[in-house]
């Protein structure tokens, strides 16, 4: 008798040295008895005799239906019917069995450490542009001068200041015709790059306090391409389009809240502070959780097409010439395609920006307006080029189409006279395809579509080849 007790005794201290050493692993959190939501996600709970707890809601949806069932006869089926996870408490012989059921409290994951910037992940100059050639047709100084600026950018980020020497931001300022690709080269940037990018307009900016975008959302855009990670969105791109439609309004007596006032209110933004900025809004309110951003080593890209700044470079240009019969004529400049680059900071200060804003962007460089041959370029050898994108189509319904040498000579050439650069293809593109993409579906026996000079002229069809045929149909 005295072995059986003893092992016994020993078996349960066992079961107990266990027990005590699950409790010290494991933790465990105490749950609604009605909705059954544990603590953690319903909060605080009312704890009951013999250990039973109800969160705060459903302690109050007991005292509600009561109140109501009492004043008209109370109906245990209707509370039962509010309740669908109640249970009546069964009793023991000693009372009501108590709720000893808990649940396991689940670990949360813990963060894994961010990888510092690594600046060896940026590729040298000559490859960012290579890698620009790829998509961007001509703007090869463009192209050159962005490479070096990024690079240069993505250095200062990388850097220390142990020797003292702090390396200041380049901000760039880019002046280009409507369609030369002053966007699409900030997107495809940003893309190779595999760094956040926010594209804002300028045009939706205003003063803080009136209607309209404030000058702080452009930030907001960025830090939600970044996926609200504020380390990786203080390292990213900002491009505003449209800055020329920041100019001081010129002849005007009303307060100036969309012009001068938002180039005043970014010089700040631009230089670097910290800014507070909403997490997943547009605007500031009392219901979004705030975030403090450093725009210190974010990089800003300007952009605009500058419209009358030829007239105003052309002015000053002819102001320097001489007097006297070998003085340069008036009409000198009138048909030079590169006058845009002779662009100067005073030329950009009569156009309406004012100094302030000015000397935050120390890079100015222009874009050239496309010519034919960079639209036939254009059309063409692009990775993603737009005679590509339609040959895919095509391709979905078994069809090749090709196109003349001579016929993209001819919707280049139409696409000169719409004076919107590159835009102006797809628009020309989409006229002449209708009817293509229209009538292909219907006949299986379409092999191939040749688009010819004469149909883009109107003087003839394009030239359609059966499946197994080499001639003219």
């Amino acid at each position: 008798m005295t072995d059986n007790t003893e092992e016994k005794e020993k078996t349960t201290d066992l079961q107990n040295a266990s027990a005590e050493s699950e409790d010290k692993n494991d933790k465990y959190e105490n749950f609604c008895f009605l909705c059954r939501r544990t603590e953690s996600q319903c909060g605080r709970l009312i704890e009951l005799p013999n250990r039973i707890f109800v969160c705060q809601d459903c302690m109050q949806k007991s005292f509600d239906t009561m109140n109501t069932q009492f004043s008209g006869g109370f109906d245990l089926g209707e509370l039962l019917n509010r309740f669908p996870n109640i249970s009546m408490v069964t009793l023991g012989p000693d009372g009501p069995v108590q709720n000893t059921n808990r649940q396991k409290i689940k670990k949360k994951e813990e963060a894994k450490p961010k990888p510092a910037f690594d600046i060896r992940k940026i590729p040298a100059p000559h490859k960012i542009k290579a890698m620009l050639d790829d998509y961007v047709i001509g703007q090869e100084h463009a192209k050159k001068v962005m490479s070096v600026a990024v690079y240069n950018h993505y250095k200062r980020v990388g850097s220390d200041m142990q020797d003292g020497v702090e390396i200041e931001k380049s901000n760039m300022l880019m002046i280009g015709p409507t369609g030369s690709g002053k966007t699409y080269m900030v997107r495809t940037l940003a893309k190779l790059l595999d760094v956040p990018l926010a594209i804002a307009d300028a045009t939706s900016l205003t003063e803080a306090g009136y209607i309209g975008d404030d000058i702080e959302s452009v930030v907001s855009k960025l830090l939600a391409a970044a996926d609200n990670d504020v380390e990786k969105a203080e390292h990213g791109i900002i491009f505003v389009d449209e800055i020329d439609k920041l100019a001081k309004k010129k002849n005007t007596n009303q307060r100036d809240v969309s012009g001068e006032a938002v180039q005043q209110g970014m010089l700040k933004l631009l230089e670097g502070s910290e800014i507070e900025v909403p997490v997943g809004a547009s605007s500031k309110n009392a219901m979004v959780p705030m975030v403090t951003v450093n725009t210190r080593n974010i990089l800003f890209i300007c952009g605009g097409a500058f419209p009358d700044l030829e007239n105003i470079i052309k002015e000053r240009l002819n102001k320097q010439a001489s007097i006297g019969f070998y003085a340069d004529l008036k009409d000198k400049y009138d048909n030079d395609p590169t006058v845009l680059s002779k662009v100067t900071v005073e030329d950009l200060r009569a156009f309406g920006m004012i100094p302030e804003f000015l000397g935050r962007l120390p890079m100015i460089f222009t874009l050239d307006g496309l010519t034919e041959d960079d639209l036939v370029q254009v059309l063409k050898e692009p990775r993603n080029a737009i005679i590509r994108q339609y040959q895919k189509l095509l391709a979905m319904d078994e069809v090749k189409l090709s196109f003349e040498d001579e016929a993209l000579h001819a919707i280049a050439a139409r696409a000169m006279e719409k004076d919107t650069g590159a835009r102006a293809l797809r628009a020309i593109l989409e006229e002449f395809m209708l009817d293509i993409m229209y009538e292909i579906p219907k006949d299986d026996n379409i092999g191939e579509v040749i688009i010819t000079r004469e149909y883009i002229e109107g003087k003839g069809g394009p030239r359609i080849l059966l499946r197994g045929q080499t001639s003219y149909v």
